[in-house]
């Protein structure tokens, strides 16, 4: 599973940093270079996997809170989940810690929201935003790690089935707060 979630989150990574390249410092259209982005991804995941195709992964043990669990309702959907969900969750709450209390966090929000503000302080706008845009990327390649290894343990073409294009709605619903994505996550998924 490690080594899965880290090749994910590598390629995300990757990915978002040619994404950052292209939009950032070359000024090309966002909506365009992320569609670009995403077909050569759809695309060049079903070249590089055609050899796993159908291939199931081991069994995994079944990972219940014990006592917790056997809650009615509220035990299957909220303590019956692999240890990713919760290390996510926790990255939800670092994040929220990250970008309302430390001071690096406020740099990056003064840039996201005020970039000549931030140009004028002395700020390296351009690499501040790359390096989110790749914490983002990589954020989205454990994702899309944990679809293949851990919800679907096995690998087809297109098993992500637009669920990034959820996650985006979901970014805009939320209104960029990250504790609000956290609940609308769990409000989607119930839906």
């Amino acid at each position: 599973d490690l080594a899965g979630f880290a090749a994910g989150m590598a390629a995300g990574a990757v990915m978002a940093a040619i994404f950052g390249v292209l939009v950032i410092w070359l000024n090309t259209n966002q909506y365009a270079t992320g569609l670009a982005l995403s077909l050569f991804g759809a695309g060049f995941s079903a070249f590089a996997g055609i050899s796993y195709v159908q291939e199931k992964m081991p069994e995994r043990p079944n990972f219940a809170i014990p006592g917790l669990a056997d809650i009615p309702f509220v035990g299957p959907a909220l303590f019956r989940h692999h240890p990713m969900v919760y290390v996510c969750v926790g990255l939800v709450l670092g994040l929220i810690w990250f970008l309302y209390r430390t001071r690096a966090g406020l740099v990056l929000r003064s840039v996201g929201e005020s970039p000549e503000s931030a140009h004028a302080l002395g700020y390296p706008v351009r690499r501040i935003r790359l390096a989110a845009v790749m914490v983002g990327g990589a954020l989205c390649g454990l994702a899309g790690a944990y679809i293949s290894t851990v919800y679907t343990p096995l690998w087809v073409e297109g098993m992500v089935a637009g669920r990034g294009w959820i996650a985006l709605a979901l970014t805009t619903f939320a209104t960029w707060r990250p504790a609000r994505v956290l609940l609308g996550a769990y409000l989607f998924g119930g839906v």
